[in-house]
């Protein structure tokens, strides 16, 4: 019974060994979103760090800043979709595809 307990165990500290190896890979990962057909493109890392915005020069009108600011919400929503998806893809290959419970994040 034991040895099934300490095989059990090794199993677990691998999984958050590779865990953790791939919580480091998400960090270097660039996920980049958008809105407006590419006027706005904004780069985050594969944890939601943002690393960068480009707005389109055309998007600077004083007249249109409703415009700019709507799009500016929608390339951040899109981004974080992605950074969201790209997270789950690099998890789970270390949990084999099992989908977690909503609301739940690796690492525990």
């Amino acid at each position: 019974m034991f040895g099934n307990m300490g095989e059990m165990m090794k199993k677990v500290q691998k999984m958050q060994a590779q865990m953790e190896e791939s919580q480091k890979k998400l960090e270097s990962i660039d996920v980049e979103g958008g809105s407006g057909g590419g006027l706005i493109k904004i780069t985050a890392n594969g944890k939601g760090t943002i690393k960068g915005v480009k707005i389109d020069p055309t998007l600077l009108d004083p007249q249109e800043v409703e415009v700019l600011e709507d799009l500016l919400v929608a390339a951040l929503l899109d981004t974080q979709t992605k950074v969201e998806e790209k997270a789950a893809e690099e998890m789970g290959k270390v949990t084999g595809g099992l989908k977690l419970p909503g609301g739940m994040k690796l690492p525990f």
